[in-house]
């Protein structure tokens, strides 16, 4: 074989079928899974979500919450902020505008200061991408669905424990870079 030739050839299938799965979790409960056939999440993909299926949850569990978000592009759009200022009023936390009626902005600069991303989706990829992997769409959403089962409130409230912990730092640091919390 001369040089340059390739040895091994991988494959790459493109625009391969998936699966979006949105959950929440608090200190005590877990919400989820939902998934959707959307290829991507738009604004109006989260807002009904939000909208038609997370908040008739929270709000049969309780009244007393704060909903936190991060600055994704579609937790940003002018849709989905109106909606959290006519419904939850003071009592969300996100990537924010002058007029939007918020508990407090998404900090600049922040870490992962969502649970479902420094905890959560960490914990389901390492529980379902493990031989034998799923081959199918429905062997996937089995997988994920198991690993979520898994998830304890035990395991929640110390994803609270952590969370207080990363929302010192930023207080103490001022909303400072933080790298390898």
């Amino acid at each position: 074989m001369g040089y340059g030739e390739p040895s091994t050839v991988i494959e790459h299938e493109r625009d391969s079928a998936k699966v979006n799965v949105f959950c929440a979790i608090s200190s005590r409960k877990f919400y989820g899974p939902f998934s959707f056939s959307e290829r991507s999440v738009t604004s109006n993909v989260y807002r009904d979500i939000i909208e038609v299926w997370l908040m008739p949850q929270l709000h049969s569990v309780s009244t007393d919450y704060i909903f936190q978000q991060d600055g994704a592009p579609p937790h940003w759009s002018t849709e989905v902020r109106s909606f959290l200022n006519q419904h939850l009023p003071k009592l969300w936390i996100g990537r924010s505008g002058d007029v939007d009626d918020v508990f407090c902005s998404w900090p600049l600069r922040s870490p992962d200061l969502t649970p479902c991303d420094f905890f959560l989706w960490g914990y389901v990829k390492d529980r379902v991408y493990v031989p034998p992997m799923p081959k199918t769409i429905e062997e996937l959403k089995v997988c994920i669905c198991n690993a979520l089962a898994s998830v304890t409130e035990q395991m929640l409230q110390n994803v609270w424990r952590e969370m207080d912990y990363r929302l010192y730092v930023v207080r103490v640091t001022k909303g400072s870079h933080i790298e390898h919390l």
